[in-house]
């Protein structure tokens, strides 16, 4: 074995697991790397799955519906022992499903209702009143609730649980939907040039994700409008960007390292065949993270014209 390694030799890590039928691999599909919440998850994944001895294989799919099935059969066909798959797309839920029936699969993202697998998920609609109630608690009777896109469960619910908290607390209802397909720093200054460019008619925004607020934090500051002074804002996700000093924004945290430690425990299970051919799923709960950029409604000076 000595003279194995001094020469250079390895290994054979395929002919090992055919024999052993494991690889001590797992795959990970996201949208996006580039996405600092999917980063992140990434992140924790490859942490915890390297402490319990699994490496990691990392596919983006680049939000195309269209990549999903060519990327399972690339890992598939690479004899990892499972695959995690984060997504906030409904589309790519049915994709999971699709393939749970050939390999170990966890899903971390909404339910859209439709999927049996094994997943984890944050309490969106816990998040969206929690934020709301929040804002109300500042003073705020005038919030918009900024980025909500139709194609996924998560912003849904997100927006169910502000409209139900809304709606108890007498509040009116407002909403302005992101057509875009995915949630960026893009979206959200495009969405925040449009809001800024009249009059502003609310003390408060809740953004669907935190970088929807950090574009609308660019859009602001091209426009003149001061966060907090003119109006407040609000995140979701609670991103590593989110906390830094000139940003310092309010959001709505998703336990990110619980979400990667508990869809990996749960994908562990289900290779080593000990859920007894059950499925597996965990809600996690939301925490506000307070910041700078909500202030009482008191504090705030006149709305802008």
């Amino acid at each position: 074995l000595d003279l194995c390694r001094e020469n250079g030799y390895r290994v054979n890590s395929v002919a090992r697991s055919m024999v052993k039928k494991h690889t001590h691999s797992i795959g990970i599909i996201i949208p996006n790397v580039m996405n600092p919440f999917y980063a992140e998850i990434v992140f924790h994944l490859e942490s915890y799955s390297r402490f319990h001895g699994y490496m990691t294989m990392l596919c983006n799919s680049l939000y195309d519906d269209g990549q999903y099935e060519s990327l399972f059969d690339f890992l598939i066909g690479r004899r990892v022992d499972g695959i995690i798959v984060a997504s906030t797309r409904d589309a790519t839920c049915r994709w999971a499903e699709k393939f749970s029936c050939r390999i170990p699969i966890v899903y971390i993202g909404e339910n859209p209702g439709t999927f049996s697998g094994n997943f984890v998920n944050t309490d969106n609609i816990r998040g969206g009143i929690s934020g709301c109630e929040y804002l109300y608690g500042l003073g705020h009777r005038d919030i918009l609730y900024l980025g909500m896109r139709k194609c996924s469960s998560a912003h849904i619910r997100r927006f169910e649980g502000f409209r139900k908290a809304a709606e108890s607390l007498g509040l009116p209802v407002r909403v302005m939907e992101n057509p875009s397909g995915k949630s960026s720093i893009d979206s959200g200054y495009r969405l925040g040039k449009e809001l800024f460019s009249g009059k502003i008619p609310y003390s408060a925004i809740f953004a669907a994700t935190d970088t929807i607020a950090l574009g609308v934090m660019q859009a602001a500051g091209e426009a003149g409008v001061r966060i907090p002074n003119d109006v407040s804002l609000l995140g979701f996700d609670n991103i590593s960007l989110a906390r830094l000093p000139n940003i310092q924004l309010t959001t709505v945290d998703q336990p990110k390292e619980l979400l990667a430690t508990a869809a990996f425990d749960i994908l562990r299970e289900s290779i080593a065949g000990q859920n007894d051919g059950n499925y597996r799923s965990r809600s996690l709960k939301p925490v506000l993270v307070e910041r700078n950029t909500c202030l009482k409604i008191e504090e705030t000076k006149p709305i802008r014209s």
